[in-house]
């Protein structure tokens, strides 16, 4: 077998199994080798009740002291027992699982599995997984992968196909010289794919991750590079100059531009008149004004006689771009035209119809933007809002749809990116960076606590929301997972409803929801309809709410500083005080010094350096720490001197990594 083969020419795939694959974006056996882990159970050595460390995943091995008791709340069954060593005693309970009472005999030892909790004086522990001694001890320090999964795809279902695919491929090709790869001190390709999904240990694990992140870094590089190349050499199509509407607008704007604002317009006002098509990338802080630039170069490309188009990540960000710029655009004689995937097929019909016959001056969407059905008339500037979230591809796509001209380019990146790092990541790209916040923004006041404080925070949000206001509720999971330690917002909006009742309205939303699920969650939050968003970080793209005063962060140890910051940019956006509160749940001195940081400033660029200065490995087996940039495996912060590395090396070899396959990294 090749890498290039369908997924179903495995042995014991069907036409289900691969539909399923299908939806996490599996279709050959080169995806599915690099469908990586999200994460991995680690099992530790047996500890005993008097070592326990409450929110940490621990093995015990304790005698079952008590007979099961089972019992219904609010529509759950709960098995409850007490077991114990001679160091003393716990509390164990079953969600839903009333059929483990059988197994439940008083006087047996087992081996539980999971995390600690305090409720009063007693330790609790929760769903834990339960093991025979002997079946415990040949898991011992093993290493299980935890793939990310959808609906019917399972664990097992993932890791069999994986060992499969390894034993009929042919040996995977390493673009990479031995003695290249022997100095730099990686991995061979092929055993770095394998220990991905088989680590032995954790050793293994590290040096086969080391060597994904530098191909990953490589691949993005060799590919910006090759993209730059391309695009330092195109005539500018579309010559263009300054407008007295441009100039109208900013001064009919109900603030100044700040310096780093007027810096970034001049700089596009260049572009746009210079000899070569733009290609400018707009790094700013969250809250930083960068769409008002972004709109006064798309007001210049349609006074100029041209059409402009900015496409959003999601649907809620481009309705809220079309609600903004068209009235912004009302007094400017400029029609704005939005295209979505949610709209009906009458609506995309009339809208693409307007795009073509050039009616349609600044349009507005998401992907929709980039389909085959859509033509436009004069396309000379092409803008993309949080670039991280789209693939060089579908940049190129929008591009291309220029009629054979090169339409100039403009991309926004709200991740606060070191000056050293951006010049690796974007080399000769003209980066225009806007570090400065409009003056009439308050400054968002931030609390790092402990879990003690959530009580007085529960009270605190009330309060917000009785005097009109909303908020986040941010938890690193969606569901409990045996993996990964932290708060989910399944569990946690449950618990929330039992504290709140019906005096707050709750809602829900993760990245496992159906997208017209999510945009109706957002909509509903962004319109008043729901007072507190229990949520995980799929709110960290733009949304702009800005009656949300409150945002507490739930396990924020498990997150790196600039997501942390990236998160809290969601508040603070209208004209009332807001409030940050991260709540660390590890207990550890040096965790909450870290924290820290973000009590002190909240400038994403001060932040962004000293995250890239005190951002260790962390625990690598759990939740990624950040996604800037849509690196699958890398991370530009932790993996900082891999990324220097990969530079180096490439700027000296001809080197052409193997594509990352379904890793979603994005230029």
């Amino acid at each position: 077998m090749e890498l290039k083969d369908d997924i179903s020419s495995l042995k014991g795939i069907g036409e289900k199994s691969a539909a399923l694959f299908h939806r996490v974006g599996v279709y050959s056996l080169s995806d599915l080798i690099r469908y990586f882990p999200s994460s991995y159970i680690r099992y530790p050595k047996v500890i005993s009740v008097s070592s326990i460390i409450p929110g940490e995943r621990e093995a015990l091995k304790l005698k079952i002291l008590t007979a099961p008791k089972l019992s219904h709340v609010r529509g759950l069954s709960l098995l409850t027992f007490h077991a114990g060593d001679e160091t003393g005693s716990l509390k164990i309970t079953f969600f839903n699982a009333p059929y483990l009472k059988k197994n439940i005999i008083p006087e047996q030892e087992r081996v539980f599995f999971g995390i600690s909790k305090v409720f009063g004086q007693e330790f609790n522990l929760s769903q834990p997984k339960m093991y025979r001694e002997d079946e415990y001890e040949k898991l011992e320090n093993t290493l299980t992968p935890v793939y990310p999964l959808t609906k019917g795809l399972t664990e097992k279902t993932v890791a069999k196909a994986v060992k499969k695919a390894f034993d009929s491929l042919k040996d995977i090709e390493d673009p990479m010289d031995p003695a290249d790869r022997d100095r730099l001190s990686l991995m061979p390709l092929q055993d770095s794919i394998y220990n991905m999904h088989f680590p032995a240990d954790k050793d293994s694990y590290i040096k086969a991750r080391e060597r994904i992140v530098f191909d990953e870094f490589a691949y993005f590089l060799t590919s910006m590079r090759e993209l730059k190349g391309e695009e330092s050499r195109r005539a500018n199509d579309y010559p263009m100059v300054e407008t007295a509407e441009a100039k109208r607008l900013i001064e009919a704007l109900p603030y100044r531009l700040t310096k780093a604002q007027e810096k970034a317009y001049n700089e596009i006002i260049n572009d746009l008149a210079s000899p070569y098509a733009m290609n400018r990338l707009i790094e700013g802080d969250v809250g930083s004004g960068k769409t008002i630039i972004a709109l006064l170069a798309m007001l210049t490309a349609v006074k100029n006689g041209h059409q402009a188009a900015i496409m959003a990540p999601t649907e809620v960000l481009a309705s809220q771009h079309m609600k903004k710029i068209s009235a912004l655009m009302a007094d400017h004689n400029v029609h704005c035209v939005m295209l979505t995937g949610a709209m009906t097929e009458k609506q995309k019909k009339e809208a693409r119809e307007e795009i073509s016959d050039g009616r349609a001056d600044i349009i507005i969407g998401t992907h929709a933007l980039i389909t085959e059905l859509v033509e436009y008339k004069d396309l000379a500037l092409a803008v993309t809002d949080e670039q991280h979230r789209f693939g060089v591809r579908q940049r190129e796509i929008l591009s291309d749809k220029a009629g054979g001209k090169t339409p100039h380019v403009l991309v926004i990146s709200a991740t606060p990116i070191p000056r050293t790092l951006a010049i690796i990541l974007y080399g000769d790209l003209d980066i225009s960076v806007m570090n400065e916040k409009p003056a009439k923004r308050l400054e968002i006041k931030n609390a790092v606590v402990g879990v003690e404080y959530r009580k007085k925070a529960y009270e605190f949000i009330k309060k917000e929301v009785r005097e009109g206001r909303q908020a986040y509720v941010i938890c690193p999971l969606v569901e409990p997972s045996e993996a990964s330690k932290g708060e989910n917002v399944e569990e946690y909006s449950k618990m929330l409803e039992g504290i709140w009742g019906d005096e707050i309205r709750l809602g829900l939303l993760h990245g496992r929801m159906k997208n017209k699920e999510k945009n109706e969650v957002m909509t509903r939050f962004s319109t008043g309809e729901i007072d507190v968003l229990v949520s995980t970080t799929v709110v960290e793209v733009g949304v702009d709410v800005p009656n949300a005063t409150v945002m507490m962060i739930e396990n924020a140890e498990r997150f790196g500083l600039s997501q942390l910051h990236q998160l809290r940019g969601r508040i603070g956006r209208g004209d009332k005080q807001s409030y940050c509160i991260f709540v660390d749940c590890s207990g550890k001195k040096e965790m909450s010094e870290r924290l820290a940081v973000l009590k002190k400033t909240n400038d994403g660029f001060e932040i962004a350096s000293e995250d890239l200065k005190l951002r260790g490995p962390g625990d690598i087996f759990g939740i990624r720490q950040s996604g800037e940039l849509g690196f699958k495996v890398a991370d530009i912060y932790t993996d900082a001197a891999l990324l220097k590395k990969a530079s180096e090396y490439i700027k000296q070899h001809d080197y052409i990594p193997v594509s990352p396959g379904t890793s979603k990294v994005i230029l």
